[in-house]
């Protein structure tokens, strides 16, 4: 199965929790009092913005985007294949608008076009127990990867504005990064997907500002000469 994990894995209802003499023990997963709705639309979320970060070079590693899966609960080992990470990129570029969007009703509405295209009816899955019953929106658990990107990813960021009334998330504003982050809900506007982007960004600008005012790297004035009365030549003829 492919979304067999879900905040970890738990046996099937009725099933041997023991190990079988020729399969290892399964890894214990949470205990059900610790399922929490909103600690997981968060997980689900960050996921959703692991991997548009991992998809975003042009020739994204199927290993590189496999990694990102395990670290969220799939089992490993996940095998993608080239088409399989072509059809993840393909949501992961029709996502990003979603975090590129400036106000709260730009990210809804292009929310809901995603919603009304590309995910299905909205059903509920434990993935045969192994995890909490939780909503859905691609078509069955072995949906293709590309769908269940773009439904799973929906679905959270949904809930996100619903709850927060505002964009769920942005993109870095370092030009040499342009990752997405999820915003945190209090504080300050957030620009920078983390702080070794600000820093390198703040860093460059005060580099700039001292330039343009004529001072050097080591905090000496820079002078200009000029041309004019007294300044030495070639005499006239």
């Amino acid at each position: 199965m492919r979304h067999k994990r879900y905040l970890g894995s738990m046996p099937p209802p009725g099933s041997a929790t023991g190990p079988t003499p020729h399969a290892p023990e399964p890894a214990p997963g949470p205990a059900r009092h610790e399922w929490s709705t909103r600690h997981s639309v968060l997980t689900l979320a960050r996921r959703t913005v692991a991997l548009l970060n991992a998809l975003s070079p042009e020739e994204p590693q199927p290993e590189t985007v496999a990694a990102v899966l395990c670290e969220y609960g799939e089992p490993a080992p996940v095998r993608l294949s080239t088409a399989d990470v072509a059809d993840l990129r393909l949501a992961a570029e029709e996502l990003r608008a979603v975090f590129e969007a400036t106000d709260v009703d730009l990210a809804a509405s292009r929310l809901n076009r995603l919603l009304a295209r590309g995910t299905g009816a909205l059903r509920l899955s434990s993935h045969h127990g192994e995890s909490p019953w939780h909503p859905h929106l691609d078509s069955d658990d072995e949906a293709p990867w590309g769908e269940w990107l773009l439904a799973s990813s929906c679905l959270a960021l949904t809930v996100l504005v619903w709850d927060r009334q505002e964009p769920p998330g942005g993109v870095c504003a370092s030009p040499v990064c342009r990752h997405v982050f999820i915003t945190r809900g209090s504080g300050p506007d957030r620009r920078y997907c983390s702080r070794r982007c600000a820093t390198r960004e703040r860093v460059a600008a005060h580099r700039r500002n001292r330039a343009a005012a004529g001072i050097g790297p080591r905090g000496e004035e820079r002078v200009t000469p000029r041309r004019g009365a007294g300044s030495s030549g070639p005499p006239a003829p």
